[in-house]
């Protein structure tokens, strides 16, 4: 009768024991295995508004949008539209990878007098559209003028 006794307390020690050491591995596994992180590119911008001020009629109308990829994964831009015809973007086809940096080039028609508010709309694999504005007025260019005849002594003949 004492072996049986203290066999079932050895073969319940035993199994105490086990599942101890079962539950350190199973919390173990849990604290070790982590979430993948998942890979997403951003785009920051260093500005989204362009203020070309007082520019006239045949001026350069080109400005430049330099912006980052402050993301994880490669930034592509699927493309780039104007509100108006007379607003022209130019951006990066090929992919920007995490850190690198880029610029989306802007030409505005200064062939139009008056004042500028258009938008750029960058759309790209970041899943949030991103609008650029441009703003200012163009004026006709300023006429040369004859200088005046200030002399007012008059040639006189006899």
């Amino acid at each position: 009768m004492k072996k049986v006794l203290l066999i079932s307390v050895l073969l319940l020690g035993v199994i105490t024991l086990n599942a101890q050491v079962t539950k350190k591995n199973v919390d173990k596994k849990a604290t070790t295995t982590e979430e993948p992180v998942e890979k997403k590119p951003e785009i920051t911008f260093e500005k989204t508004v362009y203020d070309y001020g007082q520019i006239y009629v045949g001026d350069n109308g080109e400005s430049l949008f330099k912006f980052r990829n402050t993301g994880t994964a490669d930034l592509i831009l699927t493309n780039c539209s104007s509100s108006c015809g007379c607003t022209v973007p130019e951006w990066p086809r090929t992919p920007i990878a995490p850190g690198a940096t880029a610029e989306i080039k802007v030409k505005y028609n200064t062939g139009r007098m008056g004042a500028i508010n258009k938008q750029v709309y960058v759309d790209s694999n970041t899943g949030q559209r991103v609008i650029l504005t441009i703003t200012g007025n163009v004026s006709p260019k300023p006429t040369e003028a004859v200088p005046e005849n200030t002399n007012n002594n008059m040639i006189q003949t006899k």
